[in-house]
């Protein structure tokens, strides 16, 4: 079972391991694998080639390369980032089968620094999971796969291995032809392949093409193709018991002994011996990777004193903690709340009319309140004593000093002002013990652009606006509706998340 399959969680096609590695048995996937050595070395091996990583290092392992890594025998942390080649694929042509190549001779090119600093971020980023992080995510893998086209699609071959080549960067047209090349290359190698075809493709004269492929690249067109056919023949000499004369027919050869000429070229090594040395280190049910996960605290030290500026950022970004509201629905539901809450002083403020909606249109259910505070309120339909069937959650995105800002402010302008300025992110945690059931839970919110929008309309009405415009400004201040059903016993969590100013009314309703 060499194959490993990646699982990706729902809505991020992305995956983040980052851990001490002790072994990771020989295996490939289909997917691009970005490997950062935060700290300690780790040894790799990709295909034919072994390399000694150190901190700093940064390696790309394209889909299908067989690879494994083993332990020095010091501590490391390793990051792995692994990309749903299948969703990214969307947005880039030829991204499957790309070659990228980051192993160079001067570890301060600045184009290293820019991937450090993305790999950073989308680390930080997975560790904290504040407002709307996933986006955040696929967005920073999408500049780390513009980084890669950018910088790293150039290689020749050095001394037995693929170094990057910076005498071509930036040559836009010389890496899309290299691409749909070597894309073309995977895709056919397992038959007679020639230049020509090759060159009748790209509407090129097969002289030139060779050139273009040599200088590219350091190797002739046959030695490429004979590299690729012996690396796809590694997966089928470690992942079958096939015999070697199937497999050099399987990968292309015309004769088994250009198929051994060829791999003791790149390997070292008869296809039998290597087989015999390695059968019994590849990735399966029986062998599996023996790593250990590294705590968040590791890879934040580690990320602190790899990459300047990224950590001293996301923990300026981490001041604001999460507001965490727990609801005892027994001993809360018997004592209630007793007096006014502290929201209701802001909201009936005439100023604050557009902010204050969801806050009267949950007091016009004339509930009894559980819990209150600056920016929340709990109430519910129910009496005590009796069943509680439903409960209602208001929270606000407004921290101390917009509250006290909304206490002053003396018209709709000001409200405008602050909506628009305030970009701080929220996150509301509220656990519910002591529901059990089926309950629905409507969820009606209004974000930064909601709001702002209704001010603005509050202040300019369209009076004379056409059809077209009246829709526009209706659809465009409609706070977002959702709806679920959930079954619990004992405890029940809601999560609300903001960036800006807002609001969310949360109804939960038994069925």
């Amino acid at each position: 079972m060499l194959k490993e399959k990646i699982l990706y969680k729902e809505e991020l096609p992305v995956n983040v391991i980052t851990a001490n590695i002790e072994e990771y048995p020989i295996h490939f996937h289909d997917d691009i694998e970005v490997v950062y050595v935060l700290d300690g070395t780790v040894t790799l091996r990709n295909g034919y080639y072994t390399y000694s990583l150190r901190q700093g290092d940064i390696f790309i392992l394209n889909d299908r390369e067989m690879h494994s890594f083993e332990s020095t025998g010091e501590d490391n942390m390793v990051m792995m980032l692994q990309m749903d080649l299948t969703y990214f694929s969307r947005y880039y042509d030829n991204l499957k089968n790309s070659f990228f190549v980051t192993d160079t001779d001067d570890d301060s090119d600045e184009s290293l620094d820019v991937l450090r600093n993305i790999l950073a971020r989308i680390m930080m980023e997975v560790l904290q999971k504040g407002y709307g992080y996933e986006h955040k995510v696929i967005e920073s893998t999408h500049n780390l796969i513009a980084s890669l086209m950018s910088d790293f699609q150039y290689f020749v071959m050095e001394d037995g291995r693929f170094r990057n080549e910076t005498k071509n960067k930036g040559n836009k047209i010389l890496a899309g032809r290299l691409n749909r090349i070597t894309d073309y290359m995977y895709d056919n190698y397992n038959r007679k392949l020639t230049l020509g075809e090759i060159a009748e493709r790209e509407h090129l004269s097969i002289y030139y093409l060779s050139h273009i492929i040599k200088e590219a690249t350091g190797l002739s067109f046959q030695d490429l193709l004979s590299y690729i056919r012996v690396e796809e023949s590694e997966k089928l000499l470690l992942g079958t018991n096939k015999k070697i004369g199937a497999i050099a027919e399987e990968t292309g050869f015309s004769a088994v002994r250009y198929y051994i000429k060829h791999f003791e070229n790149w390997f070292g090594m008869h296809p039998l011996e290597y087989r015999k040395k390695y059968i019994g280190r590849i990735f399966s049910r029986e062998i599996e990777a023996r790593y250990t996960l590294c705590s968040p605290a590791q890879i934040e030290e580690a990320i602190r004193r790899q990459v300047k500026g990224v950590y001293a950022d996301y923990m300026d970004k981490m001041k604001l903690r999460p507001t965490i509201i727990d609801v005892d629905i027994y001993d809360d539901y018997a004592e209630l709340y007793r007096g006014t809450p502290p929201l209701e002083e802001v909201m009936n403020r005439p100023p604050n009319a557009v902010l204050g909606k969801p806050f009267h249109r949950l007091m016009s259910l004339e509930e009894n309140i559980i819990t209150a505070g600056d920016n929340y309120l709990v109430t519910t339909r129910c009496r005590f004593p009796g069943p509680l069937d439903s409960i209602s959650i208001l929270v606000y995105n407004i921290d101390e000093n917009v509250n006290r800002s909304l206490h002053r402010i003396a018209g709709q302008e000001d409200l405008l002002r602050i909506a628009r300025h305030y970009d701080e992110e929220a996150e509301f945690l509220i656990r519910c013990n002591g529901f059990d059931g089926e309950f629905r839970i409507l969820r009606w919110k209004l974000d930064a652009e909601n709001i702002i929008r209704r001010i603005e309309q509050t202040m300019n009405p369209r009076g004379n606006a056409d059809v077209r415009q009246h829709l526009l400004d209706e659809l465009s201040t409609e706070a977002a509706v959702t709806t679920e059903t959930f079954t619990r016993s004992d405890a029940l969590s809601i999560r609300s998340v903001f960036k800006g100013i807002g609001a969310e009314l949360i109804l939960i309703d038994s069925k």
